[in-house]
């Protein structure tokens, strides 16, 4: 009488870890009772979720061709914003240069750009903060580039995690 009921608990099991992605390799149902199951062109939630895991950015970013090792931006990136720095003096001194929106790239394997808008509140009363509206941001290769301007010169500024 129990043999039934461990089949089917056996069947119920392999059913619940074959939909939740527990294993590396992908499994079919072959018992016909899902005629959904094996029919569809979509990814599984593992390989999509794989896939889109988007990079952690999350963090202090440092500008890597300032020229100087004692002035340079840096960056820190939290939530959906995103602060940068003018330092100076060995890092004693810092003077904001933008805080804006921040978004994060779909994924890992491709180039990305967002548009950041500025927060005024957070740049109008700072003196080398730039007055753009907004500020085009790339994420390639592990590093995030904008343009920077000051005093009539433009740079594209590179920053990688620190």
């Amino acid at each position: 009488m129990n043999k039934p009921l461990i089949s089917l608990a056996s069947v119920a099991l392999v059913s619940v870890l074959a939909r939740t992605g527990c294993s590396g390799s992908k499994s079919s149902d072959s018992s016909g009772s899902d005629s959904n199951a094996g029919s569809s062109s979509e990814p599984s939630a593992e390989a999509i979720t794989e896939a889109a895991a988007a990079p952690d950015l999350a963090g202090t970013w440092k500008q890597t061709n300032s020229g100087s090792d004692d002035a340079y931006q840096a960056a820190v990136i939290t939530g959906d914003t995103i602060t940068v720095n003018w330092v100076s003096d060995g890092g004693d001194t810092e003077s904001i240069y933008w805080v804006g929106t921040f978004t994060p790239p779909p994924d890992d394997a491709s180039a990305c750009t967002w548009t950041s808008t500025r927060d005024a509140a957070a740049t109008d009363s700072a003196m080398l903060a730039s007055t753009d509206d907004a500020k085009d941001c790339t994420f390639e290769e592990g590093e995030v580039s904008y343009k920077a301007s000051a005093m009539g010169t433009t740079t594209t500024v590179r920053l990688e995690k620190a």
